[in-house]
């Protein structure tokens, strides 16, 4: 018995070695996977699975969720691939990252999704629709895989040593807005705070948290920002605009938050040795003219919408538009697989100089691959 452990400790260590050692010439000779893993933390625009099971009604694991995608519903919010999928693609993984919810034994080393429709940075976010995976919760989660990974290892230095070279995402906030500050039958926040309070501390406690993700050994971290939410359907029609095409009351509080996410990432990186943490602008990537990628449906629904639980998510079994390639919304949240495509490929490599800061993912990738090389000479 101790003997096949020490065995599978060291058949496991091996593995990982041979990943450091070799990875950084696969790439610069096959352009084939950039970083050893990656870990990905966010909401529902990243969600692949992490909800099936949970007792809630934010979840996607039912036609026509799914469509386009290879596998069918699998608990991603779109018709196909999710923006963290195509990340996962360009940074040269052969496959997607497993949801936390099924990931086993060493398929961890490739890296976890842990994200989770209706979750947020504050606990309580998206409460009124069911069950959902919170940034603290999620962040926990993490430290259990970490555990995993020490004991596989049997080496906890090692272990931080490897988590050093991964890239992990963070994707929050959009349902501190939509499901909890823009929701005030439900939620007391936007009694208590007006927007420019709530936006402070919003943004305190999410650095908080990623202080958090770096205590736990990442060092490499892209932080998606909060897109503009007073443009989406569901909010649409549930305000009405008047000469505006989008809620401007929605997007200016959320602008707010937006504002703040810059200077956290200047104090992250000041004050946390070794740290690259980079700011995904979703706003930004959202500018330019949407018909030139085909886009020229851009505030109507592809699927046909529930008007019972889940509002604004498609209705289990129903209807689905068959030119989706001109939607630029799957349901009344979530982006079609093409504009995620886009969002990954110019978070990746930016297009504007306001797309991505202080760089892009393909120079944290990088650094990444540097430090793997420097490694393995």
């Amino acid at each position: 018995m101790a003997t096949s452990k020490i065995f599978k400790i060291w058949f496991v260590l091996l593995l990982v070695v041979l990943m450091n050692l070799i990875s950084p010439f696969l790439v610069m000779v096959k352009g084939e996977q950039q970083v050893p893993c990656l870990f990905i933390m966010g909401d529902s625009l990243f969600d692949n699975g992490n909800n099936n099971n949970l007792l809630t009604a934010a979840k996607a694991n039912y036609p026509p969720y799914g469509i386009d995608f290879p596998d069918g519903p699998t608990g991603r919010f779109t018709n196909g691939k999710n923006t963290a999928d195509f990340l996962a693609e360009i940074l040269g993984f052969d496959r997607y990252i497993e949801p936390f919810a099924t990931v086993k034994g060493v398929e961890m080393f490739r890296g976890v999704n842990y994200a989770s429709g209706a979750a947020g940075i504050r606990d309580e976010s998206g409460i009124h629709l069911g069950d959902r995976i919170s940034l603290n919760r999620q962040l926990r989660n993490h430290k259990v895989t970490i555990s995993h990974m020490s004991t596989l290892l049997g080496n906890k230095t090692l272990t931080k040593e490897y988590l050093s070279k991964c890239i992990y995402i963070v994707g929050m906030g959009n349902n501190d807005y939509i499901n909890n500050y823009l929701m005030p039958q439900f939620y007391p926040s936007s009694h208590l705070y007006k927007p420019e309070k709530y936006a402070k501390l919003l943004i305190q406690q999410y650095s908080k948290q990623l202080k958090s993700l770096y205590r736990y050994g990442a060092r490499k971290v892209v932080v998606f920002g909060v897109g503009s939410l007073g443009c989406i359907p569901a909010e649409l029609e549930l305000y009405g605009t008047k000469d505006s095409i989008c809620v401007d009351s929605i997007n200016s509080a959320v602008q707010k938050f937006a504002d703040k996410f810059k200077p956290m990432i200047d104090d992250l990186n000041s004050n946390l040795p070794d740290a690259s943490f980079i700011y995904i602008n979703q706003t930004s990537i959202a500018i330019g003219d949407p018909s030139a990628i085909g886009l020229t449906s851009l505030a109507e629904p592809c699927c046909e919408i529930s008007s019972f639980i889940a509002k604004g998510q498609c209705s289990n079994g129903g209807g689905a538009c068959s030119d989706r390639a001109s939607h630029y919304f799957w349901d009344g949240f979530h982006p079609t697989e093409i504009p995620n495509k886009v969002c990954a490929e110019r978070a990746y490599a930016a297009l504007l100089p306001t797309d991505a800061y202080p760089f892009d993912i393909s120079h944290l990738a990088g650094s990444a691959l540097n430090k793997l090389a420097q490694s393995g000479a």
